[in-house]
């Protein structure tokens, strides 16, 4: 009896080691359900952008595993470089997830530049590898903290990696819930604002200011577009409310008409200024872009840098009101901001390219002079479109010392300071007239406070919002507002967007397949300990009874 005591005793000793094996994992849930969102995927220009795949059915694996066939590769922003990804495209992975911190100050600068470029990159060209990003939370972070351990296990000896693959080894399997086919979106509508402040007298020339008001990423939900574009229309909109001050009063109204509008569509070719140039030049029969316009001013990434860029198609005449703009435009940086540094850039506009590079170029092209202000030099820096493009990367001092630039030199040149002997350095924006901190804060945050990707805008109920609330601003400080709404062709639209941009996810724990044979061989074993014991009774109870009698005696 004390030997069958024994077999029993060992045989809940191995099952007791199989569980507490299998529930060595501290953490809680076997399974975690999270949104993520899709990479970008549209058709613009007969070109193929984003990912074309959604469906995910695959194991977790780091991103430094030597074997990435077959499996969801898992990121952090600081893992995904343009090395890291096309390797995950060369060995044919499933899928790739990045976890995006929710404070992105936390990221080098180092890291936060090469994650831009790589992000550009890869929305330049097509693929069939589902991409997702989801904001980082606990579970996805242990998750990745437990991949990286089991691909650093690697570098240990062959029995130890078996065993730990075999015993403690436990896996995630990540599983895109929703399996309906992806669908063409072609029904987009891009919305224009337009408004104007009336100049003194007939016959004026008009100056156009213009921003437009989209954001881009790798992401169209994880898009808020901080810098490009939400410091182009905190300019515009505090520059409508400084300028509705001068034109309020019959004394300070200048001879010029002053035009605004906030488009969409600039992350995609600049439909939305294409299709309100067309509008007004083709079918209006009378329109301010008809008429005598002087240049259009168009506003785009300026919340950072201590540099100015005027990108122009071609370089004005000096007799030209866009060159003495450009000079006030100088003299303002010359005389204030002295460490600030301004430059033309000239860029002809390739006629060959279906696409064209700043906003400017959409009115140079209707024979309309105009340039684009940005602290931007490269017309393809990642900085205009990235997740990365967050408020804590931009400078709000910055915005407003590149606002009131802009105002001095409007200033300067409506109201010919040239021809006065005033002091360089005169400030005419002060006082009631300055730009205030606390609506530049407070409009950077209701900029930011949703996603404004293109195929967002005319979808969702805040981002209608939003539309609605610009327009409520431009009623509030302009005149002759008007809501231009363009739809597009579905036979041949513009552009082709695609649905399933955000997906639940399921993330469950789940245990190599070794570990089945393991268990197996465990179960096999207690299973052979007690036939074994049962066949061979007789010889171990005469066994124990000698072995009794012996002591006895």
């Amino acid at each position: 009896m004390l030997l069958l005591q024994n077999l029993r005793f060992a045989a809940i000793v191995i099952l007791l080691c199989v569980n507490c094996l299998h529930g060595s994992i501290p953490f809680a849930a076997s399974s975690y359900e999270f949104t993520a969102y899709r990479m970008q995927q549209y058709n613009l220009a007969k070109q193929n952008h984003g990912c074309r795949g959604a469906i995910v059915v695959a194991e977790a694996r780091a991103v430094d595993e030597p074997v990435l066939t077959r499996r969801c590769v898992i990121m952090r922003v600081v893992d995904f470089t343009t090395k890291t990804y096309s390797e995950a495209q060369r060995q044919h992975a499933a899928a790739i997830l990045i976890l995006l911190p929710k404070n992105m100050s936390s990221i080098l600068p180092e890291a936060m530049q090469s994650f831009m470029m790589s992000e550009s990159q890869a929305l330049m060209k097509e693929s069939l590898m589902p991409v997702y990003v989801a904001p980082e939370n606990e579970q996805l972070l242990y998750m990745y903290e437990e991949v990286k351990k089991a691909a650093s296990a690697r570098t240990s000896s062959v029995f130890i990696r078996v065993l730990r693959s075999m015993v403690t080894a436990t896996a995630f399997q990540i599983l895109v819930t929703n399996n309906a086919p992806i669908k063409a979106i072609t029904d987009t509508t891009l919305v224009t604002l337009e408004g104007v402040l009336p100049g003194a007298g007939d016959d004026l020339p008009t100056i156009v200011i213009t921003a437009h008001y989209d954001s881009y990423g790798l992401a169209p939900w994880l898009s808020y577009g901080a810098d490009s574009n939400g410091s182009g229309v905190i300019i515009l909109l505090e520059l409508a409310r400084l300028f509705q001050k001068l034109y309020s009063s019959p004394s300070t109204r200048p001879r010029y008409h002053l035009m605004f509008s906030l488009t969409g569509g600039g992350k995609h070719n600049f439909l939305g200024t294409k299709r309100w140039i067309e509008e007004n030049l083709d079918h209006a029969e009378s329109s301010l872009l008809h008429e005598n316009v002087a240049f259009v001013l168009c506003l785009d990434t300026l919340a950072n840098g201590d540099q100015l860029y005027m990108h122009v198609s071609r370089p004005p005449k000096s007799d030209t009101p866009m060159y003495v703009f450009i000079q006030h435009l100088d003299e303002v940086v010359s005389s204030r901001f002295p460490w600030m540094k301004t430059q033309l850039v000239h860029k002809k506009i390739n006629l060959v390219e279906s696409t064209v590079a700043w906003e400017h170029e959409r009115y140079s092209l209707r024979r309309i002079p105009g340039f684009t202000l940005s602290h931007l030099e490269d017309p393809k820096s990642e900085l205009r479109g990235s997740l990365l493009d967050t408020v804590s990367q931009v400078d709000l001092r910055k915005i407003k010392r590149n606002g009131i630039i802009i105002a001095e030199a409007l200033a300067r040149h409506m109201y010919n300071f040239s021809d006065k002997s005033l002091p360089q350095d005169v400030q005419l924006f002060k006082g009631r007239l300055d730009f205030h901190d606390s609506r530049i804060s407070s409009l950077m945050s209701f900029l930011t406070s949703v996603p404004r990707a293109t195929q967002l805008m005319d979808k969702e109920p805040a981002h209608i919002l939003l539309i609605n609330s610009l327009e409520h601003e431009f009623k509030q400080y302009l005149q002759q507002v008007h809501r231009h709404t363009f739809r597009q062709d579905r036979r041949d639209p513009d552009i082709t967007f695609f649905d399933q941009m955000n997906q639940p996810v399921v993330m469950y724990r789940v245990k190599p397949a070794a570990f089945d044979l393991f268990l197996g061989g465990c179960i096999m074993a207690y299973l052979g300990i007690v036939y074994y014991a049962i066949q061979n009774f007789d010889y171990f109870y005469r066994k124990l009874k000698a072995a009794v009698k012996t002591k006895l005696h």
